[in-house]
């Protein structure tokens, strides 16, 4: 059931950790940010006058994506998420960040915790997400 060939196309853990880990017929995902495999990071823009650009839009919707494509390396998706917690590094963007999040779940959608962090791992990502799935074994 599991496509460990996913996580390959994703960004390498910045430490010592598994992006996913199942303990029984729960899935707990390690917080993941925007960054891309090459090291960049969605939603962080600079322009010719190396002005910065980052969007909790499009970071957010990354995230999203991320945690997605790494659930379904163990036979998971979005659906299957019980529990979230949103780490933001601005209360300021909540509000996209949470119109957002409504593009992908509902009142049906996981539990979620939304908490403001000082930081976080690097300077270009304004939102990381961790997550528990729950997709019993079969």
């Amino acid at each position: 059931m599991a496509n460990e060939g996913l996580l390959t196309e994703k960004a390498k853990p910045r430490g010592k950790y598994p992006h996913i880990k199942r303990a029984g017929d729960f899935l707990f995902v390690s917080g993941i940010s925007s960054r891309r495999p090459d090291g960049s990071f969605a939603g962080a823009e600079s322009d010719e006058m190396g002005n910065l650009t980052l969007d909790i839009r499009e970071q957010t919707r990354a995230v999203l994506d991320n945690i997605r494509d790494i659930l379904k390396s163990q036979g998971a998706d979005l659906s299957d998420l019980v529990d979230v917690t949103c780490f933001l590094v601005n209360m300021a963007d909540f509000k996209g960040y949470n119109e957002t999040y409504a593009e992908y779940f509902d009142f049906n959608g996981p539990a979620r915790t939304t908490v403001a962090a000082h930081q976080l791992p690097h300077p270009h990502i304004l939102i990381e997400i961790k997550g528990t799935a729950y997709k019993p074994l079969t």
